[in-house]
C-alpha cells in the first residue's frame, strides 16, 4: 500500500491496483509466475483475459474459450478481478479500471508499439513494469508439442 499524508496530518492508505492481460490459453506455470510477481506489487490485480475475438483478430485460435479460461485465471489465488480484454487500447483500461501499475512480458519492452503505451500511461501516472517469461513453457510451445505428438501417431 502507498501511504499519503493528509492536511490534516494523519496518513491514508492507498491501494495499489495492478493490471494485466493475456490470452491464458493452456493455462501453465508461466502464466502462475506472471500472476504471482505481479500480485507481490500491488494490492489489487485485475487481469484482463482476452475475448476470443480478439484472439482471431490476433490472427490466433484459442484451445480453450473465453469463459473457461476467464474462469480459470479467475480461481488463481493471486488474482481479485477477472475483466474481459475486448482491445488492445491500454488507455480504455485505465479508464474503466484506474491501475497504477501496467504489468507487461519483457518481449514487448523497448518495442515502438509498447514505448507509446509506456509513454501515454506514464502521463497517467501508471508505471509499466516488464516482466520476464518463464524459459522453456508457453501455449505455444505446448500447441506445437502437442501438434507433433497428433501428427506422429
Amino acid at each position: 500500500m502507498l501511504v499519503t499524508s493528509q492536511p490534516w496530518g494523519g496518513s491514508m492508505k492507498k491501494e495499489v491496483v495492478g493490471y494485466t492481460t493475456g490470452v491464458f490459453d493452456l493455462f501453465h506455470v508461466g502464466h502462475v509466475n506472471l500472476l504471482r510477481n505481479a500480485k507481490s506489487m500491488c494490492d489489487k490485480l485485475i487481469v484482463g483475459v482476452s475475448v476470443d475475438e480478439l484472439v482471431s483478430y490476433k490472427n490466433k485460435t484459442s484451445v480453450i474459450k473465453y469463459p473457461e479460461r476467464a474462469e480459470i485465471v479467475r480461481s488463481v489465488r493471486y488474482v481479485d478481478l477477472v475483466v474481459p480484454q475486448i482491445d488492445m487500447n491500454k488507455l480504455d483500461a485505465w479508464e474503466k479500471y484506474k491501475f497504477d501499475i501496467m504489468f507487461v512480458g519483457s518481449d514487448w519492452q523497448n518495442t515502438d508499439k509498447w514505448n507509446e503505451i509506456e509513454k501515454a500511461l506514464g502521463e497517467k501516472g501508471v508505471r509499466v513494469i516488464y516482466f520476464p517469461y518463464t524459459r522453456g513453457v508457453s501455449s505455444t510451445l505446448i500447441n506445437e508439442i502437442l501438434k507433433e505428438r497428433r501428427e506422429d501417431k
